[in-house]
Order: structure tokens, then C-alpha cells, then sequence
């Protein structure tokens, strides 16, 4: 059984706002979301496309029983950047 997955989405194109990280605060542009489930928690990271550096999504890690939660915690991430507002991570 695995015990940890990962989903890489790149090319997003993030709305007004963009996306709140720990690190930078507000990044806008073009991204890369990443996410790593492991020990019950997904892990969202972000990178400006193309670039060699990862940022926390504000709010991450989020709790996540299971994978699928997880997959689905990552797809709510990449809508959430391209809808802007100054996403963080899904609760």
C-alpha cells in the first residue's frame, strides 16, 4: 500500500491576487502547484514556472486521511490560483 503520492500541475495561469506563500507572501504569473500527501497530510508547495525554487501555499499542510482527498485537495488548489483572490491552501 502506498503510504504517500505526489500531483505536479504546471502552466497555471494565476488570476488577480494570486496566491499567498509563507516565504514571498503574494505571487502572481505563471506557476507550478505541487502537492505531496504523506503521514495524513497534503503538503501544497508552488514554484514560478520554469524556476528552480518551491514556496509554502499559505494554510499548508492540510490534513488528508487519505490519497484521494489529497488529489482532490490539489485540484481545489489549482482552481483556487486561477481564480486569484490571494488564494491559500483549501481547508
Amino acid at each position: 500500500m502506498n503510504t504517500w503520492a505526489t500531483w505536479t500541475t504546471q502552466g497555471i495561469l494565476a488570476g488577480t491576487g494570486g496566491i499567498r506563500t509563507v516565504e514571498l507572501g503574494v505571487i502572481k504569473g505563471d506557476l507550478t502547484i505541487h502537492t505531496t500527501w504523506i503521514d495524513g497530510e497534503a503538503r501544497l508547495t508552488v514554484q514560478y514556472s520554469g524556476a528552480l525554487d518551491w514556496y509554502t501555499v499559505d494554510g499548508s499542510p492540510v490534513p488528508a486521511a487519505d490519497e484521494g482527498t489529497a488529489r482532490e485537495l490539489h485540484q481545489r488548489m489549482v482552481e483556487a490560483v486561477k481564480a486569484g483572490g490571494g488564494a491559500g491552501a483549501p481547508g
